[in-house]
């Protein structure tokens, strides 16, 4: 159904260029004329009206209706009903009641297993269910733009997760692109930027693989460049607005070239560029005026007020608003006729499925009157058994009383066994806390002793050093004084720098030790890896310029969603991604020449679980000390550069926390891998 889908998504494109097809509405004139048969005569038909349907409405709703006839002639339900959804979205900006009425009936054919039977034009790779799911995620996504356009917001969320379900199914990563591009619309209409932004991004994903050349991402671009502004990020916005406005102009795309001037317009002003905002509004008017879009020359009109106003030329402002006033009021004049209808539509509808429910509650209630009189015969039935094994029950409630006083014997008998068991498992417990205390103990004075005996020693020699400073200051001897001086700032700034590192250590312990909310969230597990891989290889090129390596991602695009904790999942990337880089630069220091440091990360979804796997071609751990590393203050670091807390924090956030496991892979001077499995959701 593509053929049939691509002419409704991309019917603005397909508008721009209208006037260099002369030859190609030719052709198909030519190919109608000739025909062998009907069914290539109404898929001809079917090209004729979606070209016609941006510049010619008539022409185009007179030729798709015949096509839906001869398609229901010809038994071809299928093929009608991904005609409609092209005639949906087409009526959608201007004949509410009827796209209304046409959605009905092309959900009716396309929820119907048995319109299966019958395709015709199926998309190379396709079965007939596969085609079906395509045909329903194309008028979901026509739906939800009647849905938008009659200010029903949550149906046209709805139906957009929809038709991104169902062109899932059927791998139409063009419907599902565009449902994405639509949804991050729609969040972004109700100030949810973050939400849009991850839709446009994953919309963004696929159309780059759809368009190599980069032709058909200019309104993507153009949306998150919406979003940016929303976000006062003002930089990212204004770089989006001008890709967006390349993409539309090398498709010669005017709607996009319109829309996209007025948002650079609108941009500029924000930014207090009044003379860059007139140039862009006026571009907008021009290109609306080309194609007689009212309703765009009216925002146009509107921009260009704006700027005036900004640059204190109130003649010009007003007369531009009068002028976005004018058409505004016709405007709206005819879509408040056209919703008064659409409601009145969908009020007699409603009035339909309500006589329809009444008479069902009719019928159900002569059932449960039959039902009824059945019940009390069969009671008497059951009344008469019971009576009956009433008298065998007293019996057997003789013999259950006499097996109760034993079963209770035998009960008191297992809880004094109980009892001393428990007792015995609190002292054993009790021990192992004590053991692990113990060690824990060993481990946090080892660890903060090294530090603090630098201070220690560092103090004394400045006591000295303050006493012989004092001697040569009382006898005049100015250089040597300096000398000492120079040697007592030396000797602070190692007892800041060990002050530190112990205060490291100490923070690292607190935060190993800390409360979680334990609050979890749906979360995007390959936005969560790519945003804490970039932020740790960003952090680690801010403290150390000379440090350079390469990172690869290996995302599954069917991972989903996982409910977790997500600011404790970050550190644990973050950690470990921290250490794959130290490992790889650790390396470079001493390979050849040819050596290229590498971290890559790959995840995937296995039956419910999602995993993580963070790779580097470091040194690798020595196996002798790899079953160390998740225990607190275990390093392989040298002394200074780490704490020895960061795995052992990641192992307890993962499986603890999020009831994961985490597992290391590694070969000597190959390199090593972490492995994080956590639950998934679908």
């Amino acid at each position: 159904m593509r053929k049939i889908i691509l002419p409704i998504l991309l019917v603005s494109s397909f508008y721009m260029n209208a006037q260099s097809h002369g030859s190609y509405i030719d052709s198909l004139y030519f190919e109608f004329r000739k025909a062998p048969n009907d069914t290539i005569r109404m898929d001809v038909m079917r090209q004729m009206g979606f070209y016609y349907q941006p510049v010619n409405g008539d022409s185009s709703r007179l030729l798709l209706e015949q096509c839906v006839s001869l398609a229901e002639k010809l038994n071809l339900r299928m093929y009608a009903a991904g005609i409609m959804s092209g005639q949906i979205y087409a009526l959608a900006w201007n004949d509410y009641p009827k796209a209304l009425e046409l959605s009905r009936q092309a959900l009716k054919i396309a929820e119907d297993p048995a319109s299966e039977q019958h395709v015709w034009g199926m998309v190379p790779g396709h079965n007939p269910y596969t085609e079906r799911m395509a045909t329903l995620g194309a008028i979901y996504q026509s739906i939800a733009q009647l849905y938008g356009n009659t200010g029903q917001i949550e149906k046209q969320k709805l139906s957009l997760e929809k038709s991104i379900e169902m062109s899932a199914i059927a791998k139409d990563s063009t419907t599902t692109m565009y449902a994405l591009l639509k949804l991050g619309t729609v969040y972004l209409d109700q100030h949810k930027p973050d939400s849009a932004l991850v839709h446009e991004q994953r919309a963004l994903h696929l159309a780059s693989e759809i368009y190599t050349d980069n032709s058909g991402l200019g309104w993507i671009y153009g949306m998150i460049g919406a979003i940016y502004l929303e976000k006062k990020n003002y930089d990212s916005s204004g770089a989006a607005y001008s890709k967006a406005l390349q993409c539309m102009k090398k498709d010669n795309n005017l709607a996009g070239i319109g829309m996209n001037c007025l948002s650079l317009s609108r941009y500029y002003k924000i930014i207090n560029k009044p003379d860059s905002s007139l140039l862009y509004g006026y571009l907008a008017l021009e290109t609306y005026k080309k194609f007689k879009d009212t309703g765009g020359i009216a925002n146009a009109d509107s921009s260009l007020s704006v700027a005036y106003e900004k640059k204190n030329m109130t003649d010009s402002a007003f007369a531009y608003l009068k002028l976005s006033a004018a058409l505004r009021e016709q405007l709206s004049s005819k879509d408040r006729k056209n919703l008064i209808t659409y409601q009145n539509a969908n009020m007699e509808e409603q009035l339909r499925l309500k006589n329809l429910e009444e008479a069902d509650i009719q019928t159900n209630n002569k059932i449960k009157i039959y039902s009824m009189v059945a019940g009390i015969a069969v009671c008497l039935v059951i009344a008469s058994i019971l009576f009956r094994n009433n008298q065998t029950r007293k019996k057997a409630n003789i013999l259950l009383e006499k097996q109760k006083q034993e079963i209770a014997e035998q009960k008191e008998n297992v809880e004094q066994t109980l009892t001393e068991l428990k007792s015995t498992q609190a002292q054993l417990i009790q021990s192992e806390k004590m053991a692990s205390l113990g060690e824990l103990t060993a481990g946090i004075a080892h660890e903060i002793q090294n530090p603090l005996n630098f201070i220690n020693n560092f103090s004394e020699v400045n006591k000295e050093l303050l006493v012989e400073l004092k001697e040569e200051v009382r006898q005049g001897n100015a250089n040597a004084a300096t000398d000492l001086a120079n040697n007592l700032i030396d000797n602070e700034e190692k007892i800041n720098h060990h002050g530190k590192r112990a205060d490291s250590i100490v923070k690292g312990m607190l935060q190993h030790s800390r409360q979680t909310s334990g609050i979890k969230e749906s979360t995007d597990i390959n936005a969560l890896c790519d945003e804490y891989l970039k932020l740790s290889y960003h952090g680690l090129r801010a403290r150390d310029k000379t440090f350079n390596a390469d990172f690869k991602t290996d995302f599954d695009e069917t991972m989903g969603m996982a409910n977790i904790v997500r600011q404790d999942i970050g550190r644990c990337l973050l950690n470990i991604f921290n250490n794959a880089f130290y490992a790889v630069n650790e390396k470079q220091k001493t390979a050849d020449p040819n050596y290229k440091p590498l971290v890559s990360i790959q995840t995937k979804r296995i039956q419910d679980q999602i995993e993580i796997k963070i790779k580097d071609n470091g040194n690798g751990i020595p196996q002798n000390v790899i079953n160390k590393i998740f225990q607190p203050f275990f390093t392989t670091k040298p002394t200074g550069q780490g704490t020895g807390l960061g795995l052992s924090l990641a192992y307890d956030i993962i499986t603890k926390e999020h009831g994961g496991t985490l597992k290391v892979e590694s070969e000597t001077n190959q390199g090593s891998a972490f492995i994080i499995q956590l639950p998934g959701e679908r």
